[in-house]
């Protein structure tokens, strides 16, 4: 089925009908979880109303989950962990179309917990992940990133997929961002083929360049353990990769290093776009793969939200996308949230009549995470009051 519903499906026209599409409340409650919560307060005031469940998400992690969610079948393959290590990533199939999550192979989750390896972790995991997607018979691949424990550019990505990229002595160069800074040479001759009869998405909610003081170190190094120092080494190392598949590729490795998305998740973005990718916005994708438009079509109030509804949600994040494509069709829309950042002008230029955070119920931060599920269930039963008593 395409869509989670939860039942309604031949419901009288005057009914109110409620499409909850949410992304995770990070750390707390998944995307599912959300969505269960919500149906299950608002019910508390509408036994019978007709709910339907399209978990979303902007291309980091949990994409995969929204994915399979929506009916896609989760594929699990081993693949090599950002440190080295096997673990074991999924990918969503349906059909002819993957969505697949660089998070799951290469992101901040597979390390343990409180490591960092901001100059040796690497994508090579992510590169594995997209070919057995290909060999199960992919045609259209959504890459969603985010959530990256990495900063190498996509070179290990690359990697996998048939790239070579060697030091002076003309062996390969060490995993990481760091291991870049003793490239000599890059042969991308016998890169997979099939990325060039495919249609490859780079599906971010960011849109860095690679380097520079916006580029992927120097914004987001530091959120992956990256020191002042190993920030000025990853950006130089970064350069110097472009500076080298210059020589191999030519000019179009310095025009994609400046293109949106480039820094996207540690630099996976210019990888991707080496590969021949292009870039949109992981929300507007994702509400595309997950057959949005016709579940809104079928709404009269859409429930959006995510764990914090701040400046950086109306940059691209879930809630945002989630809220401007429901305008456009004339649907009300609220929010839920863990917390609020947002003052009533911003939610309204968003598209969000009104939002709903845990806080306002449960003003004890530690309290509103350790019982969000409960809290969040009281928050959607005073919705419920609010909007379809």
């Amino acid at each position: 089925m395409a869509n989670a519903a939860v039942d309604g499906t031949g419901t009288d026209r005057a009914t109110p009908r409620v499409l909850i599409a949410a992304d995770k409340f990070k750390g707390t409650l998944t995307a599912v979880q959300v969505a269960e919560r919500v149906t299950a307060g608002l019910r508390r005031v509408r036994p019978d109303l007709a709910v339907e469940a399209l978990p979303v998400a902007d291309g980091g992690d949990g994409t995969v989950a929204a994915a399979v969610a929506a009916g896609f079948e989760r594929r699990e393959v081993r693949v090599t962990g950002p440190l080295g290590e096997p673990v074991t990533a999924a990918y969503a199939l349906r059909d002819d179309t993957a969505v697949v999550e660089m998070a799951e192979a290469s992101g901040l989750q597979r390390l343990p917990a409180g490591v960092f390896a901001p100059l040796t972790a690497s994508t090579y995991g992510s590169g594995e992940l997209l070919r057995a997607a290909l060999d199960a018979g992919a045609r259209s691949i959504v890459f969603g990133v985010g959530g990256s424990a990495t900063t190498d550019g996509g070179a290990g990505m690359l990697a996998a997929l048939g790239a070579r990229f060697l030091d002076e002595a003309g062996k390969p160069v060490g995993p990481g961002g760091g291991g870049l800074r003793d490239l000599v040479t890059a042969d991308l001759s016998d890169l997979d083929e099939r990325f060039a009869s495919i249609d490859f998405v780079l599906a971010s909610d960011v849109d860095n360049p690679l380097t520079g003081p916006k580029g992927a170190p120097a914004v987001y190094g530091p959120q992956k353990g990256a020191s002042p120092e190993d920030v000025a080494t990853l950006d130089a190392a970064l350069t110097h990769f472009v500076a080298v598949l210059e020589t191999a590729i030519g000019g179009r490795a310095a025009e994609h290093a400046v293109a949106a998305g480039a820094g996207a998740a540690g630099g996976i973005g210019y990888g991707a776009l080496i590969l021949g990718a292009r870039f949109r916005p992981g929300i507007e994708v994702m509400l595309d793969v997950l057959g949005f438009s016709d579940a809104l079509a079928r709404a009269t109030l859409v429930i959006t939200g995510e764990g914090s509804l701040d400046e950086q949600t109306l940059h691209g994040k879930a809630p945002a996308g989630v809220a401007a494509a429901a305008r456009a069709a004339d649907k009300e829309v609220v929010a839920v949230c863990g917390r609020l950042a947002l003052p009533p002008q911003a939610l309204g230029r968003a598209g969000i009549r009104r939002a709903y955070p845990l806080t306002e119920l449960q003003p004890d931060v530690e309290r509103c995470i350790a019982e969000a599920g409960p809290i969040l269930e009281d928050v959607a039963e005073q919705i419920g009051r609010d909007f379809l008593s």
